[in-house]
């Protein structure tokens, strides 16, 4: 199983009261990012490119937990940049969980068996490891030797240890279909990880490798020729079956960017984690003055070949509510991965892309240029990323 139990009867239940409170947006997963800087410069990454003003930043465990408060969302997923990088982030997890709200912490794991003692196993904790397949795979995609063997490590060391440890898997154009399936498995029937999170990876504008992002039907024939050898259902994904469905082309769907709100250093980043094109001060104003109608797939050039899960989950968990025997019947069946796909979104009105990205670093370091120092307790130390 991919998801706890009690992590689904909870989140389900969230799901359901939503609904019977007639409420058509409200956030599923927080994304909280405390930090950008990272011990990695990934080819496809294309959230380190800030100067050092900006990736020396971090969010205090009060704006951490001020967030998780505000915000209301049963579960909070810790990206960033390398959030083991953040000197508090033993205290940042430790107040959500206090929380009871569900917590998956993002990380490489270079530091990972360093820090496993700044955390406690709870049924509320799961680390996220990223790996983008085996040795050659992974350690080609971050751009960096060794990594790989460092990351095993330290699931073997934190499952030893009685916490529990998924990992999250990108993949992009050229994967080699049979190796990443040998991936999954080994890491399934070896590392006996809680679960595999996977997305096709998404386009960042100012990522260095711009070759290889998937389009939207190539990244439904990749995950059409991957499902297709997980005979047995032997593979424990944590993405929702629907999503799946829908990355195999098996679902038409919208994305719902305000499921998964994102906040960083920056402030609630609109519209979505991956997408930076303005922020706003709390999350009642990035939730009743975002104009969402302007983003998605159909509607904006830059979200054309999104498939990516912090904006499609929240659809897909939704469409499981609505339609329950939809959602049971492809869990129990598995993924379709042969006959015609389901129609794809009209593209032909999507306005032009805009490119601020200058401008709002420009905007933040006005802003803040005068503010004092950060303290020593967050002042950065222990990395810094090739990209800065």
């Amino acid at each position: 199983m991919g998801v706890s139990l009690i992590s689904q009867i909870r989140i389900g239940a969230y799901l359901v009261k939503q609904r019977l409170k007639g409420n058509e947006r409200f956030p599923l997963v927080l994304m909280l990012e405390p930090l950008f800087r990272c011990n990695l410069a990934c080819a496809g990454c294309g959230k380190i490119d800030y100067p050092d003003e900006i990736l020396n930043k971090r969010l205090s465990v009060k704006e951490c937990l001020d967030a998780v408060d505000e915000c209301g969302a049963p579960a909070v997923a810790i990206p960033g940049g390398e959030p083991l990088l953040h000197k508090e982030i033993g205290e940042i997890v430790a107040g959500i969980v206090a929380r009871k709200k569900f917590v998956s912490l993002c990380t490489n794991a270079l530091l990972l068996e360093k820090k496993l003692h700044l955390f406690k196993p709870s049924p509320y904790l799961v680390f996220s490891v990223h790996l983008d397949g085996d040795k050659g795979q992974h350690d080609k995609s971050v751009c960096q030797d060794g990594t790989y063997d460092r990351a095993v490590s330290a699931i073997k060391a934190a499952k030893a240890k009685g916490f529990r440890v998924g990992i999250n898997t990108t993949l992009f154009d050229g994967t080699d279909v049979k190796r990443i399936s040998d991936f999954f498995t080994f890491v399934t029937e070896d590392l006996k990880v809680d679960g595999i999170s996977v997305s096709p990876g998404y386009a960042y504008e100012r990522a260095p490798d711009q070759q290889h992002f998937l389009n939207r039907q190539k990244t439904k024939n990749l995950f059409r020729d991957i499902f297709r050898r997980n005979t047995g259902k032997k593979w424990a994904f944590s993405n929702s079956s629907l999503f799946l469905d829908f990355l195999a082309g098996n679902q038409t769907y919208h994305c719902a960017p305000w499921g998964m709100p994102a906040r960083n250093v920056f402030g609630w980043q609109r519209p979505c984690y991956l997408l930076g094109e303005g922020y706003a001060s709390s999350f009642k104003q990035l939730m009743e003055e975002t104009e969402w109608e302007k983003y998605g797939t159909g509607k904006y050039q830059k979200c054309a070949d999104c498939m990516v899960h912090c904006g499609y989950e929240a659809t897909a968990a939704l469409d499981a509510v609505s339609h329950p025997l939809k959602a049971l019947t492809v869990a129990l069946r598995g993924i379709k991965t042969e006959g015609d796909m389901a129609p794809e979104v009209d593209m032909t009105d999507a306005r032009p892309a805009e490119y601020v990205f200058e401008k709002n670093v420009q905007t933040f370091l006005s802003e803040t240029k005068h503010t004092p120092k950060a303290s020593a307790a967050n002042k950065p130390g222990e990395a810094k990323s090739h990209a800065a």
